[in-house]
């Protein structure tokens, strides 16, 4: 199929992982994988190819179950999305946890103060940006006061020079600073989306000094920025790019941290891994992204779903 005729159905299920080798999903958007089915089918069927189908919240959860995945951390990280993550906990309990955060790329819009970025998008606000940062920021702190079994993680905060412009650099920092107050002042693990801002998100951390568990979801940095982030204990989660061919420097970073200080995640429904890229991703795709680390560490499947358990267990306290 050419790839203006892609392929925009699901991707099979994987291998189910063994009974003792369950492991959990640190990082993922569930309630989104809902109408980006929906657009994937609309498009799948412009093109004459069949519909797709869509599947709600509760049959992604079954489905990711059935193939070995115990849990799912869901990221809400959009003001209207922060109860809407918390309500998914509440109604699957032991299942989902929830991070929250304001988006790196939401927080320079609250305020209407966005700056167009190199990706070359139009600035879209929404009526949500009317309410100012630190309102939406406040919003943050309390539900994750009000729901401290369903609240696990502040995220995803950091900073993303793709989508921001210059001059609002310094507005997307000092978010991501309050973040990390807000991590450290509630003991909560964070979560760091870090897109072509390596070298300012490690400057922020180092100089407000970094919760005790910090994450860098979907790791995208090279072999150097593994090397700090060895040094100092934080935590790399792999999504579906660490299959993707000419992610050497991701695959190295695994290495460098050893499987200790890593995790897996899909960022559903984006990243979705080999040979299904393109396609949309949902929790059920991780033992494809753990086939992928089991190759870069030598070692079977099973060992490194364990290991990636042990460790979200250990920094979210599920």
């Amino acid at each position: 199929m050419s790839k203006h005729h892609r392929d925009r159905s699901w991707a099979p299920a994987p291998e189910p992982l063994p009974e003792d080798a369950r492991t959990i999903d640190n990082h993922t958007h569930v309630a989104s994988v809902v109408p980006f089915s929906k657009a994937m089918s609309h498009e799948a069927e412009m093109k004459g190819q069949p519909a797709v189908p869509v599947y709600s919240v509760s049959e992604l959860l079954d489905q990711a179950a059935a193939v070995g995945i115990e849990g799912v951390i869901d990221s809400g990280c959009e003001l209207p999305d922060l109860m809407a993550a918390v309500q998914m906990a509440l109604d699957h309990p032991g299942v989902v946890h929830a991070a929250l955060a304001i988006h790196p790329n939401e927080s320079v819009l609250h305020g209407h103060r966005g700056v167009p970025g190199p990706d070359g998008l139009e600035l879209k606000y929404k009526p949500h940006h009317d309410v100012p940062f630190d309102q939406a920021l406040a919003e943050v702190h309390r539900l994750a006061v009000a729901y401290p079994e369903q609240v696990v993680a502040i995220g995803e905060t950091g900073m993303d020079f793709f989508r921001t412009g210059g001059s609002a650099r310094e507005l997307q920092r000092q978010a991501f600073r309050d973040h990390i107050a807000l991590a450290k002042e509630l003991n909560l693990p964070m979560q760091i989306h870090d897109r072509d801002a390596h070298r300012e998100v490690i400057e922020t951390l180092l100089a407000d000094g970094a919760p005790e568990f910090t994450v860098f979801h979907s790791y995208s940095g090279d072999a150097e920025m593994a090397k700090v982030a060895r040094e100092h204990g934080w935590y790399l989660s792999m999504s579906g790019t660490v299959s993707y061919k000419g992610n050497d420097g991701i695959r190295e970073s695994a290495r460098i941290v050893g499987l200790d200080h890593v995790m897996v995640e899909t960022d559903a429904p984006y990243l979705a891994p080999m040979p299904y890229r393109g396609r949309t991703n949902a929790p059920y795709m991780i033992p494809y992204t753990l086939a992928a680390l089991a190759d870069v560490f030598d070692l079977p499947v099973a060992e490194v779903a364990r290991a990636t358990r042990r460790v979200t267990r250990t920094v979210y306290g599920v």
